[in-house]
């Protein structure tokens, strides 16, 4: 796509956007209050590691379940680590969204913000891209009103 077909079609998307992007926090006080019992309860939740994950340097940390008819964390017992378990959750609401209350999109190009849409999504530019087409992804997002969640340094 060349830089004037996606001003077009940049504008035909955006014709009925608001000048400044909102966001579900902005949007409805409901999502706003889940937001903090999300954080309260990320808070309270346990780090879930697998079970003897600090006696062998063979084990990942990576939550798998235990299985053993013996196993003392499947059992529950104290001191062994937490298990996964339903209560743990975030609302479902809130389930996948940033802190900020946009939904995140990863972005490699200039041309991936097409899709974006400044009032309920925000953009997170890949690792792999460099330093260069990072500024023009940035200087493109600013331009359609997209927030970037990862913007680096601005010179």
């Amino acid at each position: 796509m060349t830089e004037e077909n996606i001003q077009e079609t940049v504008e035909n998307v955006n014709a009925d956007a608001p000048a400044v992007s909102t966001n579900l926090l902005d949007a409805d006080p409901e999502i706003r209050r889940l937001f903090k019992v999300r954080k309260v309860q990320k808070g309270k939740k346990p780090s879930f590691h697998k079970q003897n994950h600090h006696k062998f340097k063979r084990l990942t940390k990576a939550w798998r379940r235990p299985r053993g008819l013996q196993s003392k964390q499947r059992r529950g017992y104290l001191g062994k680590g937490a298990i996964a378990t339903v209560g743990y959750g975030s609302p479902v609401l809130t389930k996948g969204l940033h802190p900020s209350g946009y939904d995140e999109i990863l972005v490699y190009n200039v041309d991936d913000l097409v899709l974006v849409d400044p009032e309920y999504e925000a953009v997170r530019i890949g690792g792999t891209v460099g330093g260069k087409k990072k500024a023009a992804i940035v200087a493109k997002a600013k331009e359609f009103n997209i927030k970037v969640l990862n913007p680096g340094k601005e010179e």
